[in-house]
Formats: structure tokens, sequence, C-alpha cells
């Protein structure tokens, strides 16, 4: 379809292989994207984020201009990490969950329609039905996961073409890696998750990150 015939979304993109390709399918689509990098510094380095502001550079010469949305989001893993009541097992859930929150309120301040993720059906931990299930249960905002039913080798194939991959397969220490269990929970009951969470001050943390949040146009 057109370029930026359609409505508005959001989309969480990392340095890896899939969210990218992700934002291409759904801007072949005609939906205009704004970008959402959660950065795990100051525990990662500045290249994490170089990786991203290169590849969202790319995927802007798919729409007519775009915005990158850089959270700081490394004391909020953190603080999950070390708070004693939450077992390391639920740490990814909650990371995810947090995420999804904070560009709810993004997806809010832009009018977007709906957050884009680059999932794929049960290829880590954090994508298991019942962990998407309890991720996805803190936002009403649809969520739209082109990639769902792809395979890796399908993924890597349209990153290629689209020249994300020579940048994405680069070495980097990212925020998906840090802090993570050595065993995460591939079956998190909501229940569970929300018990949990209680001993976190989550509206606190999301505001906080939000105001901390820098944006880069493209």
């Amino acid at each position: 379809m057109p370029s930026n015939s359609g409505s508005k979304l959001v989309c969480m993109i990392s340095g890896g292989i899939d969210s990218p390709v992700a934002a291409y399918r759904m801007m072949r689509r005609g939906a205009r994207i704004v970008f959402v990098h959660f950065s795990g510094y100051p525990y990662t380095d500045q290249e994490e984020i170089g990786h991203v502001e290169e590849i969202v550079e790319i995927l802007s010469g798919y729409q007519l201009y775009t915005k990158l949305y850089i959270v700081p989001f490394g004391k909020i893993q953190k603080g999950i990490a070390t708070t004693l009541e939450i077992p390391a097992k639920l740490r990814v859930v909650l990371y995810r969950r947090m995420m999804l929150r904070i560009a709810d309120q993004i997806s809010y301040k832009n009018q977007a329609k709906g957050i884009v993720t680059g999932d794929s059906f049960g290829q880590v931990a954090s994508q298991t039905p019942e962990n998407l299930f309890a991720i996805h249960d803190v936002t009403k905002i649809p969520i739209y996961q082109p990639l769902i039913s792809f395979d890796k080798n399908e993924i890597i194939d349209i990153a290629e073409k689209i020249g994300t991959f020579e940048i994405s397969k680069l070495p980097c220490k990212d925020t998906c890696s840090m802090f993570s269990p050595k065993n995460p929970e591939i079956k998190a009951a909501v229940k569970d998750v929300e018990r949990v969470e209680k001993y976190l001050k989550i509206k606190s943390l999301v505001k906080g990150a939000l105001s901390d949040t820098k944006v880069i146009y493209f």
C-alpha cells in the first residue's frame, strides 16, 4: 500500500534483527511508524543506541519523516532485578510489561492506533503464548505482530533485503540481555505477575522514564 496511507503506529525497536523487519512489514501496509527504543544505558554503552539510530535512518526511507523515542530503561530493569520479593524467573515478563506500559503512553501522545512488536511465536521465553498473554494484559491498545508465524531464516532474508541485517548482527550489549535470569519463566500467570508487581512503584517508574526520554527526528 502507498506510504503513510494508513494510521500511525508505535513500534518497539531494538538493535536486533526482528523488530526492524516488523516495522518494515507494517510500513509496506501503509502505516506511519513512530519508533520507541528502550535503552539499557547507563548499564549498556552508547553503541547500542548508535545501532538503533542507523537502523531507523534506513527505515525512515520508507516514510516521509520519522520520530525515534529513546527511553532510559536500565534503572527500571535494575530496580526489578534487585527487588528481593520478585522471583528472578519473572523478570523478563515484568520488563516487557513495563516497556508496553511506556509504549502505551507514547502511543497516546502520538495518537497512534496500535503498537508493533517483533515477536515470533515461541522464539524466546517472552514469546510463548502464556507469556505474551501476560505481557499484553497491561494494555488495551491493539498489538500488531507481523512476524508472529515467521521463522528466523525468513526474518533474516527480509532484513538482508532492506539493509538492516549487517547492523543488527554486530556484537552489542543490548537491553534485552541485561539483568536476565538464567532460567526465565515460560508460562507466566497474570495473577502471579500482578502479585509481585505490587512491590514496584509502577506509575512513578513510568513517569520517570517518560520524563527522561529523548526524541530524535529523521
